[in-house]
């Protein structure tokens, strides 16, 4: 009875087994899939970052994060200099067109919200873009190792 109890649990434990072993050997496989996959997502991203923020790439080197690429007049404004025009815009109660009505603190304070995050954005992108050539060369070599 030993003996059948035996058997029959190496036979129930054998296809864990197998199942182990061809996972196990495809690890290092899937690993090299997911960094192929990293990298093209990243290859698309900065794509992506290329033709959306066409018209501020040719600021990168003034993107620093205290400077945003302003797209409606196709220039770059500094974050400090923006910020004090927003107060005034307050202050003086120039009428706001966004919100249809005079410019408010609260408004001043959200639209300065606004452009620290987009000045951020604005030097990532610049980064992401920058590092278009090593992610695409980074891509090639993965691609081909067996």
């Amino acid at each position: 009875m030993k003996r059948f109890a035996c058997g029959a649990m190496a036979r129930c434990l054998m296809p864990a087994c197998l199942i182990f072993a061809c996972l196990a050997a495809s690890a290092p496989v899937r690993a090299q899939n997911q960094a192929v996959d990293d990298i093209k997502g990243k290859i698309f991203d900065a794509r992506m970052a290329k033709q959306t923020f066409a018209g501020g790439l040719k600021f990168c080197n003034e993107l620093d994060g205290k400077h945003f690429y302003f797209q409606a007049r196709d220039r770059v404004l500094d974050l400090e200099e923006y910020h004090r025009s927003l107060e005034n815009l307050a202050k003086q109660q120039v009428f706001n067109p966004e919100k249809r009505r005079p410019w408010t603190e609260k408004d001043a304070t959200e639209r300065w919200e606004q452009v620290q995050k987009q000045a951020v954005s604005d030097q990532a992108n610049c980064q992401l873009v920058a590092s278009l050539p090593a992610l695409e060369k980074q891509l090639d070599e993965l691609e081909k190792k067996p």
